[in-house]
């Protein structure tokens, strides 16, 4: 049976022809619904596409009952209830980087419309006027530019400062030196951006964190005659403080292509100062990149209802494809580990530990620790639990997730250690990579065992004492059970001592209870994967 796509927004024929050409797939394209109409057809669909006029609400989320991707073709996601498609496992996916030339050049375009007050002497020459002395501009060439915010958009923007022999510097808590230095711009704090630019540009999202991030206390900062250039989002700055300094004189002009309400009142007094070159948010808006984010979003959304790769996803870890093949055994590694743990440790899990070692650390974390997540929820709440909500039903279940890496190599190149906290004991198990990608158990709790995490694994606590291998090979042979490999630690000799049977096929209950009445068991647990 085909998955079923809705498109409730225009895409381009291209992107269009992407999904249709698809045998799995099935594509209906309906950009007239209603918010009433999309939530009873949504019940249908796999796939949900959408540009920025349908709104996916949590109440067209809640009556979908098939629904597994909405994907946006752009970068806002003001139309999507990410919360609530995360809660019920619906990935979001986006196209963070289909707009970045339209965005970026429009930003320059701005920048020199500014400089030059060109739309102002566009206005004059129509009404007839010839007013040269009136528009007199400014050069870009020796002058600082301040980039807020070094991303796709951002480190595209200082190129082309850097190209007009611009002095770039930019802040960004996330900018390293070195990135910074390879790039030819000096990465600075934001007081000292404020204080040395001519002009300001930001290209961050807006959070908590970013709004107002430019209001009167930042303007009374920069050097009198800055010019302020916003194609980002609205509300990174305060209007009313940037009215104030162009008022004022502080701030010679801006231009600004986003706004804190869109559109703007028409009693906004933006719309009135004549140094404020205005766009209605236009910076996506190219033929190129209306293209480019649709087929973005299509490929993406077929490569995820074909089994293929996640990428783009703005609720759970993205990964390059390439990467993926790379780091696909760490997931699936991590997954295992997670699930190991969650069916060995007694109790309701309360924290849980995470530790990565050695080589490991040269990739991104983030879906090695969902993975883990996801496969500690998963013998608990099956297929409710999937890579996109395993973090948020951790989170809601009040599970505290601790992180935590070392780059010094111990035992093997690379390591992931997990521990489960409970209200009744702590249990841990560590994995790691073999050759050729093949995933291996090498320690569980204090003992250290070599065994492959996967199909039926009975775990066997006891006393180092002879006769426990023989007494357990002999009660799976009377059931007819095979035994495909077997590992065994202790902590010494004498002392404690575990076992790991990968056993053919399930051990029924009466199997495990006569292994648990052999003498010298302390604790059995069947895991399976």
């Amino acid at each position: 049976m085909p998955y079923k796509v809705l498109i409730s927004d225009s895409l381009s024929k291209e992107a269009v022809d992407i999904l249709e050409k698809e045998k799995d797939l099935k594509i209906d394209v309906n950009t007239k619904l209603t918010p009433d109409n999309l939530k009873k057809v949504i019940k249908d669909y796999d796939a949900l596409l959408v540009r920025s006029s349908t709104k996916v609400t949590k109440d067209v989320i809640n009556a979908a009952d098939r629904l597994k991707i909405v994907g946006r073709a752009g970068v806002g996601l003001d139309n999507v209830d990410v919360d609530a498609a995360s809660k019920k496992g619906i990935i979001v996916v986006n196209t963070p980087g289909g707009n970045t030339i339209s965005t970026a050049e429009h930003t320059f375009s701005m920048m020199l419309a500014l400089s030059r007050s060109i739309p102002q002497a566009d206005i004059s020459m129509k009404k007839g006027e010839w007013e040269r002395k009136k528009f007199v501009g400014v050069e870009l060439y020796g002058k600082t530019l301040g980039v807020v915010g070094l991303g796709r958009i951002g480190t595209e923007v200082a190129k082309r400062a850097l190209s007009f022999e611009m002095r770039v510097v930019a802040y960004d808590p996330y900018l390293s030196f070195e990135k910074a230095k390879a790039l030819g711009i000096e990465s600075v704090d934001l007081q000292s951006l404020l204080k040395a630019s001519d002009y300001i540009t930001v290209h961050t999202p807006l959070t908590d964190a970013t709004k107002h991030i430019m209001s009167d206390k930042e303007f009374e900062i920069m050097k009198k005659g800055a010019r302020i250039i916003n194609c980002a989002r609205g509300g990174i700055i305060d209007e009313a403080a940037l009215v104030r300094a162009i008022e004022s004189g502080k701030v010679a002009g801006a231009a600004l292509d986003v706004y804190e309400d869109e559109p703007p009142s028409k009693s906004s007094k933006l719309l009135k100062l004549d140094k404020v070159v205005l766009t209605p948010h236009l910076g996506a808006s190219t033929k190129e990149a209306q293209v480019n984010v649709a087929v973005d979003i299509a490929n993406t959304v077929r490569d995820i209802l074909l089994g293929r790769c996640v990428r783009n996803a703005v609720n759970m870890p993205c990964v390059d494809p390439e990467v993926f093949k790379v780091i696909k055994p760490y997931l699936k590694l991590s997954e295992n580990i997670g699930s190991i743990i969650t069916q060995i440790v007694e109790g309701h899990i309360k924290k849980v530990k995470i530790k990565y070692v050695g080589d490991i650390l040269k990739y991104d974390l983030s879906p090695f620790t969902v993975s883990i997540m996801k496969g500690i929820l998963t013998p608990i709440l099956q297929e409710t639990v999937n890579f996109v909500n395993s973090l948020v039903i951790a989170k809601d279940r009040g599970i505290e997730v601790v992180e935590s890496k070392t780059a010094q190599i111990q035992d093997f190149a690379s390591l992931i250690i997990v521990e489960a906290e409970t209200d009744k004991a702590k249990s841990s198990v560590a994995g790691t990579l073999f050759t050729k990608g093949d995933p291996r158990i090498v320690k569980i709790n204090e003992f250290w065992v070599d065994c492959a995490p996967e199909g039926n694994m009975l775990t066997v606590f006891n006393k180092d004492v002879p006769g426990i291998i023989g007494a357990i090979g002999t009660i799976f042979g009377k059931n007819d059970i095979n035994i495909a490999s077997v590992s065994f630690g202790r902590d010494v000799k004498g002392g404690n001592a575990v076992s790991v049977w990968n056993i053919d096929s399930d051990a029924p209950k009466k199997v495990l209870d006569e292994i648990r009445r052999a003498k010298n068991i302390q604790e059995v647990k069947l895991v399976k994967l």
